[in-house]
C-alpha cells in the first residue's frame, strides 16, 4: 500500500506542477530534492540518535548540495539525485540505524522518489531539445 499512495503522490505532484507552471521555475524540483532529504533528519531528532542524527544530516547536506548545484547548472542531474535519493531509500536501514524511521517509510519515499526522479529526468530532457514530445 505504501507505494501505491506514493505512486499516486508523485501523479498529483507532478500535475500540479504542470498546472501551477511552477515546475517552469528552476528551483522548484531542486527544492523538492531538498525537503525530500531532509526527512531522515527529522527521524533522526524523532528516534533520539545523536549518531543516526550527525550521518542523516551528511546524507542530507550531500543530497542539499547536489540539489542547488545541478539546479544551477545541470537541472537533468535534479532528477537523477532525485531518483537516486529513492535508491538511497531502499538501502538506508543497511547505512543508518535510526529508529524514528516508519517501518513503511522506504518504500512510501523510494517508490515517490524514482519516478518524479524519472519525471524530472525527462521534463530536463525535453527542455533542452534533447527529447521531443
Amino acid at each position: 500500500m505504501p507505494i501505491v499512495v506514493g505512486l499516486l503522490l508523485v501523479v498529483a505532484v507532478a500535475a500540479l506542477g504542470k498546472f501551477t507552471r511552477f515546475d517552469q521555475d528552476r528551483s522548484f524540483y531542486p527544492t523538492v530534492l531538498v525537503v525530500i532529504a531532509s526527512y531522515y533528519v527529522l527521524f533522526a531528532t524523532l528516534g533520539g540518535s545523536s549518531q543516526a542524527l550527525a550521518w542523516e544530516v551528511v546524507f542530507a547536506l550531500t543530497f542539499s548540495v547536489v540539489a542547488i548545484v545541478a539546479g544551477l547548472y545541470a537541472p537533468v542531474v535534479v532528477g537523477i539525485g532525485i531518483a537516486a535519493h529513492g535508491l538511497f531509500d531502499f538501502v538506508h536501514d543497511g547505512l543508518v540505524q535510526n529508529a524514528g524511521v516508519p517501518a513503511w517509510w522506504p518504500a512510501f519515499c523510494g517508490s515517490i522518489d524514482v519516478l518524479l526522479g524519472l519525471w524530472v529526468i525527462g521534463l530536463a530532457l525535453s527542455r533542452t531539445g534533447r527529447v521531443t514530445r
